[in-house]
């Protein structure tokens, strides 16, 4: 036989540690080496339009 609970654990209890998983995190925001905007990490910036160096595709300037 397998083992069983020794005490019925509430419903509450078990949801709440389940949703810790799906919490919403803040996105992380970095200054753009180019133009000093805020932009996402890894990302091409979308005031300038330059990633890592180079002009990827043509931003607002």
């Amino acid at each position: 036989m397998p083992p069983v609970p020794k005490k019925k654990i509430p419903r509450s209890y078990t949801r709440h540690r389940r949703s810790r998983w799906m919490r919403i995190q803040a996105k992380q925001l970095v200054p753009c080496p180019n133009c000093g905007q805020p932009k996402l990490p890894h990302r091409v910036c979308p005031h300038c339009g330059y990633y890592k160096g180079r002009e990827v595709i043509e931003g607002e300037e």
